[in-house]
């Protein structure tokens, strides 16, 4: 938990800098901050386990032993889906934090749905949030937008190989 000198109305959980580091020590969104064979280790390994689901589809339609090429086309692609999954979940989840920690107001809840309020975030907390935005959330988020157009590419590439079968 990040402390500042400022005093906050907002409950613990619920400051956004602590959502950014609750967010940055959990499974799913830690591994963003990976070197990228590491990251990149990661989305293939979700994308062999997708694949334990789209091949046997790919199967049922294109039989490997008649049609082995489509066969693969059509799992490749479905196989994509559960790693287009997985980084629509990390993108919104960094995403959101990043505007929580760059917007001026925070809203929060005091103790239950009803109770909603604003806090106005000093200039000494903003900054800090802001830096944080800029030099931890941002490259996450360039990273997600470059594996989202690499998976795009690999789709498209696929579908090209397709119309010539």
């Amino acid at each position: 938990m990040i402390k500042s000198s400022v005093s906050c109305p907002v409950p613990d959980e619920q400051q956004p800098v602590n959502e950014y580091e609750q967010l940055k020590i959990s499974w799913l969104y830690r591994d963003c901050f990976f070197e990228r064979r590491k990251y990149l280790s990661t989305i293939f390994w979700v994308y062999g386990l997708s694949w334990v689901i789209a091949g046997p589809i790919a199967s049922t339609s294109f039989p490997p032993h008649k049609h082995l090429l489509q066969f693969l086309l059509a799992g490749a692609a479905g196989a994509c889906v559960g790693v287009l999954l997985l980084l629509v979940r990390l993108y919104l989840g960094w995403s959101y934090i990043s505007e929580r920690l760059s917007s001026q107001t925070v809203f929060y809840e005091e103790s239950g749905w009803y109770d909603g309020q604003l806090w106005d975030k000093p200039e000494e907390v903003l900054a800090r949030d802001r830096l944080i935005v800029s030099y931890e959330i941002k490259p996450i988020l360039n990273r997600l937008q470059m594996t989202f157009a690499g998976l795009f590419g690999f789709l498209l590439v696929g579908t090209i190989t397709w119309q010539f079968l």
